[in-house]
């Protein structure tokens, strides 16, 4: 078994598709080696600021022989198709084919040989095919060439079992050579195989693993961090895209004037690392921001680094002096100026400004305050404010402080501290590992503003599709499962999407009066007119709900399309916590729109079969359900209806009957109260009587009023069963 080592050398690669190139690479070599029919034991990749390396454990000298048979048509079939099949085929005449019979007729049949191929053939013919369709996000050409690759390609190392595989692409021809560091060791070396190629590059100055050099940076910051008894800001993002800048990664310290401390630490770390890749310190005792950072070279200067220290420095002192300024002048004018300016953004043409957003939001914050136990006054201001940092110099230059700009700038202008901290906080959670509000005021706004984008967006049918979602409706809807689950709130989502949907409902209808009319957006109504007209839709809803009035048909289809999926986002959820998907669809089989108790269910469910008793009664029930779902299915009839006691014939019928009976009552009030252990632990109780019923009792005997009744019971099983989850959708 051999080696194949391939190194593509180009110009740097950016850091953020580094990872993705090397899946893509894995990806299309294992599956050329595959359909070529040379396995392998494994596949590595490799990426460095300047190339691309896979190396392929374990390959034959040659691919396999291949037989295969190739079934043509009838020996009567028209002249034509009979010359496809042989040209298809490679065969010359009829002669070279086989004939052969079956119960149709006769036929012709092809015996194709192909012999298997060298190694390093079929290499060759694999590594140009990849690299001209290699699917970078951006790529480019350069010179006369058609070529396209990230940046200029310079060179190919391929070697197979340590020797050159040949081949050459748009005139970059195969060899066995490859360059080390730029600076330190740029003289180009030949290598014998992979584990000369990594030792040599790093006698080159170039370490080949990402993982390593990633290691070395953060063990290195840490270090030197820790001597001037200071702690690093950790950042995987930021690690991960400096190890992608680098090939020798050398960490200095550098400092910045005392005076941009005033600026808020947010401004700071954010600035340090977008435009010199920088890492943040803070004082150990204190934990407040250091006027240090840390830099990560890509060469050992002789100098031990000192010109590069100072010109980050005079980079950084550039740089914070802008933010400095943004944040000075961003403080004159203060969100309140900036609210109504919010009319000049669109937020989408169809569901208006981000003012028009921010009065639904308002409303909807108000609405859900005491569901959470905020001050509905103050969850109003909140939402208010909300955006309004978006007219900032400081957002504008960072976008990504979006939220925490607001906080700042509420502070700065004495608004109440629970009121600035739900301005930051309502953009959360913003990822899977982010925290999500805590407190209600912040609750209520984050609610109210991923549920207004999730309503709005549906409204319009802009609904996430297949592997797209470009406005992150689903991210949305993850961050209200989280937000809801991990602050244990109680909410009936039916009910709460209503309010959002009548706004959103009556806000696209007159938008679309105005398009249709040929009137411009902004000449839409007065935005007090439009939300006093809102407002009142929202009393006569809530009117109608009081009276138990039915909900419009477009509302019901739109909400249950919407609670379809915030099910399958907490499927999702649930899974990732561990959960098992069957166990989820077994209770989100029952309805219900409350997520807290949902999950409550499938954890006390999933505790439940996890005992003796459980997994026991498990099989009864589905065996129940089986013989029940075939026989009404045979019958065309359904078994729905009570089992005639007095056909209860043996005593392990009437035991299940009287079981059964009891135990549907019992499990019914403990989920009443929201008991689901105890309701586990009634359903427990059905296990002796079912297995001692399947055990003495045929359910299909030949009485017909007899095998009737017995069905029936078997309904009664699934029926009380159905009181806690859907058992037809465990598996097991």
């Amino acid at each position: 078994m051999a080696e194949l080592l391939l190194e593509l050398f180009s110009e740097e690669i950016p850091a953020r598709m580094q990872t993705r190139a090397r899946e893509d690479l894995a990806r299309f070599l294992g599956q050329a080696l595959g359909e070529a029919g040379l396995e392998y034991k494994e596949i590595k990749t490799f990426a460095t600021p300047r190339r691309l390396v896979a190396v392929v454990d374990g390959l034959p000298s040659r691919s396999p022989d291949v037989r295969e048979e190739k079934k043509g048509p009838r020996v009567d079939a028209p002249e034509a198709a009979v010359k496809g099949f042989l040209k298809s085929a490679g065969l010359a005449s009829v002669d070279q084919a086989e004939k052969r019979e079956d119960k149709k007729g006769a036929f012709y049949v092809a015996l194709i040989e192909r012999p298997g191929r060298a190694a390093e053939a079929v290499i060759a013919g694999i590594v140009p095919e990849i690299v001209r369709n290699f699917p970078w996000p951006k790529s480019m050409r350069w010179g006369a060439g058609r070529l396209r690759w990230v940046r200029p390609l310079h060179s190919i190392l391929c070697l197979f079992d340590g020797k050159i595989v040949p081949f050459e692409i748009e005139g970059i021809g195969s060899g066995k050579a490859t360059r080390g560091h730029r600076f330190m060791a740029p003289e180009p070396f030949d290598v014998k195989g992979f584990e000369d190629y990594r030792k040599k590059l790093r006698e080159a100055k170039v370490i080949l693993d990402g993982e390593e050099r990633a290691r070395i940076i953060l063990e290195s910051a840490r270090a030197l961090a820790a001597k001037q008894g200071l702690a690093l800001v950790e950042d995987e993002a930021l690690l991960a895209e400096n190890a992608g800048l680098t090939e020798w990664p050398v960490v200095l310290i550098g400092a910045f004037d005392e005076d941009f401390l005033s600026v808020p630490p947010e401004v700071l770390a954010t600035s340090m690392k977008a435009h010199q890749k920088c890492f943040s310190l803070r004082d150990k005792k204190a934990g407040a921001l250091a006027n240090r950072f840390i830099l990560v070279a890509n060469l050992e200067a002789k100098d031990g680094g000192k010109a590069i220290v100072a010109g980050n420095e005079r980079v950084i002192r550039a740089r914070l002096a802008d933010a400095k300024f943004f944040f000075d002048q961003d403080r004159k004018v203060g969100l309140e100026v900036w609210v109504p300016k919010l009319k000049e953004i669109v937020f989408h043409e169809k569901l208006g400004t981000q003012y028009d957003r921010i009065q639904r939001v308002r409303l909807l914050a108000r609405e859900i305050a005491p569901l959470v136990g905020a001050d509905p006054d103050l969850a109003e201001r909140a939402a208010i404010l909300a955006k309004a940092d978006l007219l900032s110099g400081m957002v504008g230059e960072f976008p990504e402080l979006q939220g925490v700009m607001g906080r700042y700038y509420a502070l700065d202008q004495e608004e109440n501290e629970v009121v600035a901290d739900a301005v930051a906080a309502h953009y959360k959670p913003v990822g899977p590992s982010d925290e999500v509000p805590r407190e209600p005021v912040a609750i209520s706004v984050a609610l109210a503003d991923k549920l207004d984008m999730l309503v709005g967006f549906w409204a319009i049918d802009e609904k996430p599709t297949g592997s797209k979602d470009p406005y992150a409706l689903r991210r949305a809807a993850l961050g209200i499962i989280r937000i809801v689950l991990e602050n244990k709130i109680r909410l009936a989502f039916a009910h709460i999407l209503l309010r959002p949907l009548r706004f959103m409902l009556v806000h696209v209808n007159v938008a679309e009066q105005r398009r249709l009319h040929g009137l411009p957006a902004k000449e839409n109504v007065e935005t007090a007119q439009r939300f006093a007209l809102l407002a009142k839709e929202a009393k006569e809803l809530e009117a109608r709900l009081r009276l138990g009035a039915s909900v419009q048909r477009d509302e019901l289809g739109l909400i249950s399309n919407l609670l379809t999926f915030f099910a399958d986002r907490l499927k999702v959820y649930l899974r990732d916590q561990g959960a098992r998907h069957d166990l989820v669809d077994a209770v989100f089989a029952l309805g219900g729109d409350d997520l807290l108790m949902i999950v409550k269910r499938v954890e006390a469910l999933g505790r439940f079969l996890d005992t003796e008793d459980g997994a026991n009664l498990l099989t009864g029930i589905k065996r129940a359900i089986n013989i029940l779902r075939i026989e009404e299915k045979k019958d065309g009839v359904s078994y729905d209806q009570a089992p005639d006691r007095n056909l209860l014939k043996r005593i392990e019928e009437k035991s299940l009957a009287k079981s059964v009976d009891e135990v549907e009552k019992a499990a019914a009030a403990a989920v009443a109260n929201e008991d689901f252990e105890a309701a586990m632990a009634e359903m427990a109780k059905l296990r002796a009587p079912v297995d001692a019923f399947f055990e003495s009792v045929t359910v299909n005997t030949q009485e017909p009023g007899l095998r009737e009744n017995r069905l029936r019971l078997l309904n009664r099983i699934r029926a009380t069963t159905l009181t806690v989850a859907d058992f037809s959708k465990i598996e097991g």
